[in-house]
C-alpha cells in the first residue's frame, strides 16, 4: 500500500439524506466508515432546486425518527434551506464522519484480495465496501425532441430558480409532476403566461378529512408497497406543500389564467405539436384521487375513528375552454413564448461504477439496497424496498436494513475455525522467549 492509499472499511458516496442515515446507522453498530461528498451536505437541497421549494411532505412525516425540525410546527412544510440545515444538524449530532468537498470519480473491484479500489480527487481509499448513497436525481433529462432554437431559452426544472430569472414573456412548462406544476403555478402568480403540458399522472389529496394524505398512506399501508402496479412505474405524481399545502387541481389553475395542453409530441419550425390525450389524462388523474378518498372513507367505516367528513375534496371544477378545446399546436412566436422548462426528470448516472452491479438496461440490480455485486449497496433510490424508499423517513428506514446487512457480512469474514483459533493463541504467546512446553506446541503446529 502507497503513502496516498487510504483503508476504510466502508465507504459511504454521498452526503444527502441517504448517507447522512447510512452513517447513522453505521456509527451506532460501530462500522468503521467513512462518507465522501463532492459538495456540501445535502447539497441538491440549497443548489439544485428553486428557490420557493419546500418539502412535499409536513415536518412531522417528512424527518428521521431522531430529531425535529426546530422552530418548525409539525403540519408546516420546510423549505429546502430548513431541509438542508436539518441534515447538517443530524449529522453534528452524532459526530459523522463526513468528509465533503471530495468527489469519487472510480470505484473498481479489487484483484486477488478483497473490496474495492476508489480514487478521488483527494487521492486512492481502499475499502471493503461501498454504498452508493447519491440519490435518484443524479442527470437532468431534457428529452430529444427539444427545439434547436437559438431563440428560445431551455432549462432543466433543475436549474430554475425563479420568475425573474427568465426572459420577459411567456413560458411552456413541460411535464405537470410535483416539479413542474408548482414552478408553472409560481410562474402564472408572477404574471406570466403559462402553457402547462401535462401527462399522465397520479393526484392525490394535499389532506382530507383533517389528516395529510402522508397519513392516509401510513395508515392504508401504501408507503410499504413493495412495488408499483404493472404500467405504473412511470407515472407521476402532482403534490405540494406550496402556499401552506394545496391539493394540485388542474382545472382550477385553468380557470386562474394557466392553458392545459397534453402530452408534448414534437417540435417543427416554430410549432409545437400535442398529443390530444389532456382530457383523458385529467381524467385518470381525477380517478386516482377518488380512488384514495374511497379508500379513506372505507378505513374510517372499519375502523370507528373519529374524522370530519370532506365533501369538498370530491369537488371537480367545470372543464375550462383549454380542456373543451385541447390545443393540437402552438405556435411558439405567436403565443409570445420565450422560455421551455423541461420538468421532465432526471436519469441515473454511475458511469464512475465500474463494477458488475447493474442489469442489462444499466439499472442497478439489487434486493433491498444489496447488489448483486458483493460488498456493493445502493441507497436512496425510488422503489428500492418500498414505495417510501426514496423519501427522507423511508431512506432512514432502508438504511437500517442495509447496515444490518453489512454487520452480518463482517461478523461471517470475521469467522475464525477452530485450527485458525489455535494459531492465533500461539502467534500471542510470548515467542522472544517462549518456554519449553511453548516451543513443543509451536514445533507441533508447524509454526514457522
Amino acid at each position: 500500500m502507497t503513502a496516498e492509499t487510504k483503508s476504510i472499511d466502508t465507504l459511504v458516496v454521498g452526503a444527502g439524506q441517504a448517507g447522512v442515515a447510512m452513517s447513522e446507522h453505521l456509527s451506532k453498530l460501530g462500522v468503521p466508515h467513512l462518507v465522501l461528498e463532492r459538495d456540501r451536505i445535502a447539497e441538491r437541497w440549497r443548489t439544485g432546486r428553486w428557490d420557493s421549494l419546500v418539502a412535499n411532505g409536513p415536518a412531522w412525516h417528512d424527518r428521521f425518527p431522531g430529531m425535529e425540525f426546530e422552530g418548525l410546527d409539525p403540519d408546516a412544510f420546510a423549505g429546502k434551506e430548513q431541509v438542508a440545515d436539518y441534515f447538517v444538524a443530524y449529522a453534528k449530532q452524532f459526530h459523522a464522519p463526513i468528509r465533503t468537498g471530495v468527489e469519487v470519480t472510480k470505484v473498481v473491484r479489487q484483484t486477488g484480495r478483497p473490496g474495492f479500489i476508489v480514487e478521488t480527487s483527494d487521492g486512492t481509499f481502499e475499502a471493503n465496501r461501498v454504498v452508493v448513497a447519491t440519490g435518484p436525481f443524479q442527470r437532468p433529462v431534457i428529452p430529444p425532441i427539444a427545439p434547436q432554437d437559438a431563440s428560445l431559452t431551455q432549462i432543466h426544472s433543475a436549474d430554475y430558480r425563479n420568475p425573474a430569472q427568465l426572459p420577459e414573456g411567456a413560458v411552456l412548462v413541460v411535464g405537470a409532476g410535483s416539479s413542474g406544476t408548482q414552478i408553472a403555478d409560481e410562474l402564472r402568480r408572477a404574471g406570466r403566461a403559462v402553457y402547462l403540458s401535462v401527462g399522465a399522472h397520479d393526484r392525490p389529496p394535499r389532506a382530507y378529512r383533517n389528516r395529510d394524505f402522508c397519513w392516509w398512506l401510513g395508515v392504508l399501508g401504501e408507503w410499504d408497497k413493495e412495488a408499483a402496479g404493472p404500467g405504473r412505474e412511470h407515472v407521476t405524481i402532482a403534490v405540494s406543500g406550496a402556499y401552506g399545502g394545496q391539493t394540485i387541481d388542474f382545472r382550477r389553475l385553468a380557470h386562474e389564467g394557466m392553458t392545459l395542453v397534453g402530452l408534448t409530441k414534437s417540435f417543427k419550425d416554430g410549432l409545437v405539436t400535442f398529443e390530444q390525450d389532456l382530457v383523458e389524462n385529467l381524467k385518470r388523474g381525477d380517478e386516482n384521487l377518488f380512488l384514495l378518498l374511497d379508500a379513506a372513507d372505507a378505513y374510517v367505516e372499519r375502523t370507528g375513528i373519529d374524522l370530519p367528513e370532506d365533501p369538498a375534496a370530491r369537488y371537480i371544477p367545470p372543464d375550462p375552454e383549454c380542456v373543451k378545446h385541447p390545443l393540437r399546436e402552438l405556435d411558439l412566436a405567436k403565443a409570445g413564448v420565450k422560455t421551455i422548462i423541461w420538468a421532465t426528470g432526471y436519469a441515473l448516472d454511475y458511469s464512475w461504477l465500474h463494477v458488475d452491479a447493474f442489469d442489462e438496461k444499466g439499472k442497478p440490480k439489487h434486493q433491498r439496497g444489496v447488489s448483486k455485486e458483493p460488498g456493493v449497496y445502493f441507497l436512496g433510490l425510488p422503489w428500492l424496498s418500498r414505495r417510501g424508499s426514496s423519501f427522507i423517513w423511508g431512506v432512514w428506514h432502508d438504511a437500517k436494513h442495509v447496515a444490518d446487512q453489512i454487520v452480518t457480512q463482517r461478523k461471517y469474514l470475521a469467522y475464525r475455525d477452530a485450527s485458525q483459533r489455535s494459531l492465533d493463541n500461539v502467534r500471542a504467546m510470548k515467542v522472544e522467549a517462549p518456554t519449553a512446553k511453548d516451543a513443543q506446541q509451536i514445533n507441533e503446529m508447524g509454526v514457522i
